[in-house]
């Protein structure tokens, strides 16, 4: 039964215009007659005064229609959900155009199975109406990949993608274009990670140790990027390098831990127990897969040989059931459970054959030629089976084992057929992005949150030496490649008026000198149990007097001796130059007056001690241009040119302190020496002209510090003044911040700290 419109009302204006709309007539009869018979009279003229507002505005043909067809898919008779949804593509519309209203509405089924409430829902469309309104030529864009951008599964996660976006390109539409259609990498991270679970960056610290705590061997990790791919991703082999992906969708908590240490284990026994590659040659595509899944076992069973608890590392993630549809995929897994666990019941045919074939090979588990041979029989088996086959789409499984391509040997591909190539090439693209003969670890970009270089070319505002990333608090992401560091030449001032300033400060130098001579010396260390010393270990004695008495062989180690300990230390001492540093003191001379005698002091020491260390000064105009002088290196003596550079520093700019960390990290991690020192000299909190908040550039620097100590460089402040020190001893901690309350005060105390800090 069709409800007829009431007079006056906004039901009777809408049907009389559609009555003079040929091309609408029949989409808004359809959706009219469904729609009556659900609601009643009053939801009816509310909808059809959305539908008017809508065409009042222009909407367009394309944008009425897709409301009219989600008003028809709208579960239940929710009315204000449309009317929302409706008032929202108005809103849309007027910003961005009718497309993007109409693709907006086109979106909204996929929000729908997104999000588990109303609430979400709603805070979706204000999202997105706020980025209608922010950045209107991106909005169609996100709304043709919102099923891809909204793979997180929460609101919050949609909310930090926009956010970042908008950041990231500000008003560079090109940057802004490639973010929103999903081509930047920062974007493909953000939809690739599930807000709240764990990702690669997190584990990796973890994963290193535990992985040469196995096998004794230090691994090489890189992230995969998961990317838009409708192909659930594993891990890689490249050479010596493990490609981990990113984040594994699905895995949250304590059981994506458990994911990653199963699947580094694993990968790292293919390199410590196998041998080499196998040839392609003629085999076909479900043979190949078959080749894998067997050296997969033969690899794990003399993993599990060796050290008997990875059993319980990789024995959850074997799921496999003896049930269900007997398609290809499904057999492979339950083969794979199969040769791993004696237990796992299963009488199909050729899963038995599996088993035997695998354990008649048990006693020549070293021979890599039994997973060809046995994979060989078992692919012809299969394939005679006629299940289909899709090489393409084909996952391995369980999740934690690797995509196996690192198996086999391409060189050899003319003699495979067509279908192979296609199978292996494919991945091959989106995964093989490390070359197999990788530079050792130490000369790769570190993966820990101290931050990865790039290198860029130069411009006018100085040689650029990398991009660093750089963490955004709000959003709890870090933005890969955020900063730039430049280096910027020295200028050359008058050495002779640092060696002035310091014939006037010969009282501190003598102090200076003292504790120069008595760290040269040493600290005395006690040596017990020593086969030959100055005087007798009595507890080594009595050891040696009870094992006569009972008869046994006593340990004739009972001296004790001294020894002076080796001090095996280098340092790099951060100069701030910003602008502040220009402030004058009452005496005349100005904060960065005093930090250059109070370098000039310690510098001094340090070359007299023969300690290897850097001095380098730094300021930042923006994220591009985090300026970094070199006063000198550590490759160069310190003498009359370094002071010329350390004279002609000058004061300007701001003070992006992340990047300058992360880019210290890289300089002193090319010390031969045990110990490692970063010593910041800086007068405030850290700031810049682009960041408005400078809790975001303090929680920043606080990570990169972090991220030294993670590499086991130790980093400390020296805070000229109180106001920076709050923010100083959040990025340091507070025991490893100095605040220096008079700045005059600063040659003394910062030469003293370095002693102190010299003899931790």
């Amino acid at each position: 039964m069709r409800a007829e419109p009431l007079p006056d009302s906004a039901t009777r204006e809408l049907h009389l215009m559609m009555r003079q709309r040929e091309s609408l007539r029949a989409p808004f009869r359809t959706a009219w007659d469904d729609l009556a018979t659900r609601w009643n009279e009053a939801d009816l003229d509310a909808w059809s005064a959305a539908v008017l507002e809508l065409v009042n505005i222009n909407a367009g043909p394309g944008c009425l229609i897709a409301f009219w067809d989600i008003s028809r898919s709208e579960p239940g008779n929710d009315i204000a959900a449309l009317l929302a949804a409706a008032g929202a593509a108005a809103e849309i519309c007027r910003e961005a155009g009718a497309r993007a209203a109409a693709l907006s509405l086109k979106s909204l089924p996929i929000a729908r199975n997104a999000f588990a409430s109303a609430p979400e829902l709603a805070r979706w469309w204000r999202a997105l109406t706020q980025f209608a309104h922010d950045a209107p030529d991106a909005v169609e864009p996100v709304a043709q990949r919102m099923s891809t951008i909204l793979a997180p599964g929460s609101v919050e996660a949609f909310e930090n993608f926009i956010a970042s976006g908008l950041k990231l390109a500000g008003t560079d539409r090109r940057v802004r274009r490639n973010y929103f259609t999903l081509q930047h990498e920062l974007a493909q991270r953000l939809i690739s990670r599930d807000f709240g679970g764990v990702d690669f960056a997190e584990t990796e610290r973890h994963l290193k140790v535990f992985v040469t705590a196995l096998w004794g061997r230090v691994p090489l990790f890189r992230a995969l990027p998961c990317g838009d791919t409708a192909v659930a991703r594993r891990s890689a082999l490249a050479g010596p390098l493990i490609r981990l992906p990113e984040v594994y969708r699905g895995f949250e908590g304590d059981e994506a831990w458990r994911l990653y240490r199963a699947a580094a284990a694993h990968a790292q026994a293919h390199l410590v127990l196998g041998s080499g590659r196998f040839p392609v040659g003629k085999l076909k595509p479900l043979q190949i897969v078959l080749v894998g899944l067997i050296e997969d076992a033969r690899i794990e069973m003399l993993a599990m040989r060796q050290l008997p608890g990875l059993r319980r590392l990789w024995a959850p993630f074997h799921t496999a059931k003896p049930a269900g549809i007997a398609t290809a995929q499904a057999l492979l897994a339950r083969l794979a459970r199969a040769l791993f666990d004696d237990g796992y019941p299963d009488d199909h045919g050729f899963i038995e054959k599996g088993r035997a074939l695998f354990a008649a090979a048990q006693t020549r588990l070293d021979d890599p030629a039994i997973a060809r041979e046995i994979g060989m029989l078992l692919g012809n088996d299969l394939g005679q089976m006629r299940l289909q086959f899709n090489a393409k789409s084909h996952v391995v499984e369980p999740v934690y084992r690797d995509d196996n391509l690192g198996l086999w040997d391409f060189d050899e591909a003319p003699q495979a057929n067509a279908d192979i190539l296609e199978m292996f090439v494919d991945a091959a693209r989106l995964e093989r992005q490390e070359n197999d003969g990788a530079p050792p670890d130490d000369q790769q970009p570190s993966g820990s949150d101290a931050g990865k270089a790039r290198p860029v070319a130069p411009d006018s505002r100085g040689t650029a030496l990398a991009t660093y990333p750089e963490w955004d608090r709000r959003h709890g992401i870090e933005r890969p490649e955020w900063t730039t560091v430049r280096d910027v030449a020295a200028l050359r001032g008058d050495p002779r008026r640092i060696v002035e300033a310091l014939d006037r400060a010969d009282a501190l130098r003598g102090r200076v000198a003292q504790l120069v001579r008595g760290l040269r010396i040493g600290r005395s260390i006690r040596l017990s149990r020593q086969p030959a010393g100055h005087d007798l270990d009595l507890d080594a004695v009595i050891d040696a007097g009870l094992a006569l008495r009972t008869g046994q062989e006593p340990d004739p180690r009972v001296f004790r001796s001294s020894t002076s300990k080796h001090r095996d230390l280098a340092a790099l001492l951060l100069i701030d130059t910003s602008q502040s540093t220009s402030d004058r003191l009452r005496s005349g001379a100005t904060v960065l007056d005093v930090e250059r005698i109070a370098v000039a002091v310690l510098a001094e020491a340090m070359q007299k001690l023969g300690d290897p260390f850097g001095l380098l000064a730094f300021a930042s105009d923006g994220r591009d241009d985090v300026k970094l002088t070199s006063v000198k290196a550590f490759n160069e003596p310190y003498g009359t040119e370094a002071m010329a550079r350390l004279d002609g520093l000058a004061s300007g700019y701001s003070t992006r302190l992340g990047t300058v960390l992360r880019h210290a990290g890289a300089v002193i991690g090319d010390a031969r020496s045990f110990r490692k020192l970063v010593l910041v000299l800086t007068d405030g909190e850290p700031s810049d002209v682009d960041v408005g908040d400078p809790a975001d550039l303090i929680e920043d620097a606080r990570r990169a510090a972090m991220g030294l100590h993670a590499r086991g460089i130790d980093a400390f402040g020296v805070v000229l003044g109180s106001p920076g020190m709050t923010a100083a001893a959040r990025i340091f901690g507070r025991g490893n911040t100095m605040l220096v309350h008079r700045v005059e005060d600063l040659p003394a105390r910062l030469s003293e700290l370095y002693f102190r800090l010299a003899r931790r």
